[in-house]
C-alpha cells in the first residue's frame, strides 16, 4: 500500500494534510459517487493533475483515505491505551481522548470514517464492505476482549450490552464532532466534552453494573 503512494507520503507534512483534509470534507459531506475532484484540488490548493500524479483516480485516493486513517486511528489506540485498565468506560475515556487528539488535526476525518458504513457506490462498495467486517472483528476482540466481565450484573446477555455501551459511545462522540465543527477546540472544551460523557458513563454503569 505505501509503495503504491510512495509520492504522497514522501511530500512536507503540510502539504499532506492540506490536501488529505480537502479529501476528507469532499467524501465525507458528498459521498464518493458525488464528490468532485475539482472541489479537492481548489480547497487543498493544488492541480488536478498533481492529484492524479499522488492517486491514480478517485477511486484509489478514497480507499487510501480509508486504510490510512483506520490505520491511524487503531495504531493511535493500540499504541497509547494503558491496557492494563480493564474497566470498559474507562478505556472508552482513554479513547475518546486519542479521538479528540487526531480530530484536532484532521476535523473531518470521524465524520468521513462515518460516512463509510453507508457508502452504496458500486465503485467501492464491494472494497470497503469487506474492510468494514475485518475492522469490526478485530475492533471487539483486541479493544474489549478482556475487558472486567466481573463488574456486570448476573445474567445480562455481555455482548449485547457491550454493543449498546458501544454504540452509546459512538453517537455520543458523532453527537459532540458535529458540536466542535463549529467550536474553538481547546483544553476547556475537551474538560466539557469529557465531563459530559462521564455523566453518561455513569447512567451505563448504573443500569449494567452490580
Amino acid at each position: 500500500m505505501n509503495l503504491l503512494f510512495s509520492k504522497f507520503l514522501n511530500l512536507n507534512p503540510e502539504k499532506q494534510d492540506r490536501i488529505l483534509n480537502a479529501a476528507l470534507k469532499e467524501f465525507a459531506q458528498k459521498g464518493y459517487q458525488n464528490a468532485s475532484t475539482n472541489e479537492i484540488v481548489k480547497e487543498a490548493g493544488i492541480s488536478k493533475g498533481l492529484l492524479f500524479h499522488y492517486f491514480n483516480n478517485k477511486k484509489d485516493l478514497y480507499l487510501f483515505l480509508y486504510n490510512h486513517f483506520m490505520g491511524i486511528v487503531m495504531g493511535e489506540i493500540l499504541a497509547k491505551v494503558d491496557w492494563s485498565e480493564k474497566d470498559i468506560f474507562n478505556r472508552y475515556r482513554q479513547i475518546a481522548i486519542l479521538k479528540f487528539d487526531l480530530f484536532q488535526k484532521y476535523p473531518e476525518v470521524f465524520n468521513f470514517i462515518k460516512s463509510i458504513y453507508t457508502e452504496n457506490a458500486p465503485d467501492v462498495k464491494k472494497e470497503i464492505d469487506q474492510k468494514n467486517k475485518e475492522l469490526l472483528n478485530y475492533g471487539y476482540k483486541d479493544l474489549f476482549g478482556d475487558i472486567d466481565l466481573s463488574k456486570f450484573k448476573e445474567g445480562l446477555d455481555i455482548e449485547k450490552t457491550v454493543n449498546i455501551i458501544f454504540w452509546a459511545m459512538e453517537g455520543f462522540a458523532y453527537r459532540q464532532q458535529d458540536k466542535a465543527l463549529a467550536s474553538n477546540l481547546d483544553q476547556t472544551y475537551l474538560e466539557e466534552v469529557m465531563e459530559e460523557m462521564d455523566g453518561y458513563c455513569e447512567i451505563l454503569r448504573t443500569a449494567f453494573y452490580k
